[in-house]
């Protein structure tokens, strides 16, 4: 099967946030206690952290991550995460029917982000809470000193503010599974007070008011419509969330999904289009896809462990999906629709980072390993950051019951801060490759420097403990001649290639 493609030095989309490549960490399973923090393992540092999962954080380059919910914020009081650690109070998380000790908050997840080297991108409760403890958090946070909580947080032990910038106004707030849930106007009018609070304290805060949990919700996308009508001049970003499942095992099915995607996406940034020119507004507002993962494996393991338990137990093993190669071909595809749309998709946050569907998995005091789809996030974090570019692609396509003609090769360009130009590949055909050519219009890059290739596994092929086979290996036979890049996509294949 042929492909052509061409990308044009002048034919951009924008410049990519690096945000995009953002994360997630809640209260939730094992994302936090044997997660991220388990005291007594033999790599934790002074604070109880794993240094085998910071480590692999490190080597995801993980932008901002957000914490700490999720559903478990709609029902939190972050208050119960300060102070001394044997007087903070156990709370039950209705969220998830488990138990919460409190013994990690927001100085420890702090500690923590700041070992990772990366950002907090905190949310605020506004489903059980509202107003008020919304801004004594931010103040908490951020304030240098003087005032209640600025000096509480001092006695507390951390003198100088974070400085936390993005905010989020509640999460997923439509949702019936939700502590709080609001109807739109009443989310709208709740969300608007609060930010004009937080505004009133620093104009330069960053703020992100909840859109469609899904693109499935009965409210979508008036949801997104009345909300915005509240709060479009006094927010940055409107969150969506999506999963990605293959119940049925239907595999061209499940690699169409991103089509899915990105309607959602184009309909929502037509809404904040209308949506300004309504309010005659100067300001852009962006979309930040805070949620998005491959879900299903685990449903059935997490349906039983809930309905099974005696109480409520204290970090249970949760949504801990194991992936195999074809999720790889989906985060693949995924990532490169971000890319594609990171004009209006600025922000994102793999759900999540740790244990919870997640790349990065933990034994209890034992190893830390890499699940198959650490690879693609890793690949698109590290190299996926400088301008995207606008391809012109023509390829074979196929039709499924979510979307027509979805190309069998899923393609995204990013052109480095370095000059390098990086090439995302999925190959969508199960049993064809592709020889793609790409033409290569005024762009000066003319050597192979890096060429990576995950192919040739089982579609249920997994990692483990102890490794496992889905992981990349040199590519070979990609070459540029005379401004062209050819290379041979084996079937069901991610590909990443890069010229210098």
């Amino acid at each position: 099967m042929r492909a052509r493609a061409t990308a044009h030095a002048d034919f951009v989309v924008g410049e990519i946030d690096p945000r995009l490549y953002g994360s997630f960490i809640e209260h939730l399973g094992r994302a936090v206690y044997s997660g991220i923090y388990e005291p007594g393992h033999e790599t934790a540092d002074e604070n109880g952290f794993r240094g085998d999962v910071l480590d692999l954080v490190r080597e995801l380059d993980v932008p901002v991550v957000r914490y700490p919910g999720g559903n478990f914020v709609s029902a939190y009081n972050w208050e119960d995460g300060i102070g001394p650690k044997e007087g903070r109070p156990v709370r039950l998380d209705l969220a998830w029917h488990t138990s919460e000790s409190n013994e990690v908050g927001i100085h420890e997840f702090a500690d923590w982000a700041e070992a990772a080297g990366t950002e907090m991108m905190l949310a605020v409760n506004l489903g059980s809470r509202g107003l008020d403890e919304a801004r004594a958090f931010v103040e908490y946070v951020n304030h240098p000193g003087g005032t209640y909580w600025s000096d509480l947080r001092r006695e507390n032990g951390r003198e100088a503010p974070w400085g936390v910038k993005m905010w989020c106004l509640g999460n997923e707030m439509d949702g019936p599974w939700q502590i709080g849930q609001k109807t739109a106007d009443e989310y709208g009018r709740i969300a608007f007070e609060t930010a004009k609070a937080l505004r009133a304290y620093d104009k330069s805060l960053e703020l992100v008011v909840c859109g469609s949990s899904t693109p499935n919700m009965a409210t979508y996308p008036e949801w997104e419509a009345t909300v915005l009508d509240y709060t479009y001049d006094s927010v940055d970003f409107i969150s969506l969330h999506m999963y990605f499942e293959n119940h049925a095992g239907d595999l061209p099915e499940y690699l169409s999904l991103p089509a899915k995607l990105d309607d959602y996406i184009a309909t929502v940034a037509g809404i904040l289009k209308m949506t300004k020119a309504k309010k005659r507004s100067k300001r852009d507002v962006y979309i930040s896809f805070d949620e998005w993962n491959v879900w299903y494996h685990s449903r059935e393991q997490d349906r039983a462990t809930l309905e099974g338990n005696e109480g409520w137990p204290f970090a249970p093993p949760l949504l801990e999906d194991i992936y195999d190669f074809a999720d790889v071909l989906q985060v693949g595809a995924i990532l490169n629709t971000f890319i594609r749309r990171s004009d209006v998709v600025k922000v994102g946050c793999l759900a999540q980072l740790v244990n919870v569907i997640a790349p990065i998995m933990t034994v209890k005091g034992g190893t830390a390993w890499r699940q198959t789809t650490f690879w693609p996030y890793y690949f698109a974090s590290r190299y996926g950051r400088g301008t995207a570019l606008n391809l012109a692609v023509d390829c074979p396509g196929y039709d499924s019951q979510t979307a027509s003609d979805v190309p069998y090769l899923d393609l995204s360009a990013v052109v480095g801060e370095d000059g390098v130009l990086t090439v995302f590949c999925v190959n969508r055909h199960e049993s064809e490759a592709v020889s793609l050519a790409m033409s290569l219009e005024g762009l000066s890059q003319s050597k192979v420097v890096m060429d990576k290739v995950i192919a040739g596994h089982e579609l249920d092929a997994t990692n483990g403990p102890d490794g496992g086979p889905v992981a990349p290996v040199d590519g070979n036979g990609a070459a540029v001649n005379d401004g062209r890049l050819t290379a041979e996509l084996p079937p069901l294949s991610y590909r990443m290639i890069r010229l210098g």
